[in-house]
C-alpha cells in the first residue's frame, strides 16, 4: 500500500489528510507537560490565582510576590507590578495584529511554534479587566509550586534561565516572548490551561478542553460544588 504522505497526492490534499490524523493525537503527548503537585497533609490554600478570559482565550493572572527567582528574567522586565499574566498560543496568530482565515487554519491544523504572552497586572485583576471573565482559585503553596514550574516550563530557553524575547504584546506592559511545545488543534491555548489546573492539583480532565467555555464551565462546577458542601 504507498504511503500517502510519499505518493503522488497534490499538497492540499495531504495537508488535509494530515490534519485529519492530528484529531486523534493524544491530547498529553505535547509539551509543556503537566506538573504533578507534592502531597501535603491538611494544605492551607491562602494563594490566589485568577483563571482569566481574553476572548476566546484563557489565561492565568498570578501573585508576583509567589514566583520563583528561577524567573527573575520577568522581573527585570516589568519590575515590581503586583501581578502578572500568562498566556501561550500559537506564534504566528497570538502575534498578527490582523488576523486571517490562513493564519487561523495554520495554527489549528499543523503543529506550529507557540509564544508565551505576559502582561503586567497593576492593580487587583477584576479591577484591571472589568469586561474579562474571571475566577479566583485559592491554591497551596505547593499547589502554587507546581503551576509555577508549569508556566515556567512553557518558556522556551536557549540558556539556562535565557528566554528568547519577540514583540510587544498585544495590550498594556506585555510582552511575546518564544515558547515550549507545538500548537494543534488537540493543543491549544485552552489545553494550555487546562494543564496547568491539573498541574495545580485539580481533578480536571484534558479531553475536549479547546475553548475558553469548556475551562471555565469546569471552574464554575468546581466552585458551585464547594460552595454547596
Amino acid at each position: 500500500m504507498p504511503n500517502f504522505l510519499t505518493s503522488n497526492i497534490t499538497l492540499p490534499i495531504r495537508i488535509f489528510l494530515i490534519s485529519i490524523l492530528l484529531l486523534f493525537v493524544s491530547t498529553c503527548s505535547t509539551l509543556p507537560d503537566v506538573v504533578t503537585p507534592q502531597p501535603e497533609v491538611q494544605p492551607e490554600r491562602n494563594i490566589s490565582v485568577y483563571v482569566a478570559t481574553q476572548g476566546w482565550h484563557t489565561g492565568f493572572i498570578v501573585p508576583t510576590a509567589e514566583l520563583k527567582s528561577d524567573m527573575s528574567f520577568l522581573a527585570q522586565r516589568f519590575g515590581a507590578v503586583p501581578y502578572l499574566e500568562f498566556g501561550w498560543g500559537d506564534k504566528a496568530y497570538y502575534q498578527a495584529r490582523e488576523n486571517s482565515l490562513w493564519l487561523a487554519i495554520q495554527a489549528l491544523f499543523w503543529p506550529t511554534e507557540t509564544v508565551m504572552h505576559v502582561v503586567a497586572v497593576p492593580m487587583h485583576p477584576p479591577i484591571h479587566f472589568p469586561e474579562s471573565k474571571m475566577i479566583e482559585i485559592k491554591l497551596s503553596t505547593n499547589e502554587f509550586q507546581s503551576l509555577h514550574t508549569y508556566i515556567r516550563q512553557s518558556f522556551y530557553y536557549d540558556e539556562p534561565e535565557q528566554v528568547i524575547v519577540l514583540k510587544k504584546g498585544l495590550y498594556g506592559d506585555s510582552q511575546f516572548y518564544q515558547g515550549q511545545g507545538k500548537f494543534y488543534m488537540q493543543n491549544t491555548c485552552n489545553k494550555w490551561t487546562a494543564k496547568g489546573l491539573k498541574s495545580a492539583g485539580m481533578d480536571i480532565s484534558l479531553w475536549f478542553k479547546q475553548t475558553q467555555d469548556s475551562v471555565m464551565a469546569y471552574l464554575r462546577d468546581r466552585q458551585t460544588q464547594r460552595e454547596g458542601r
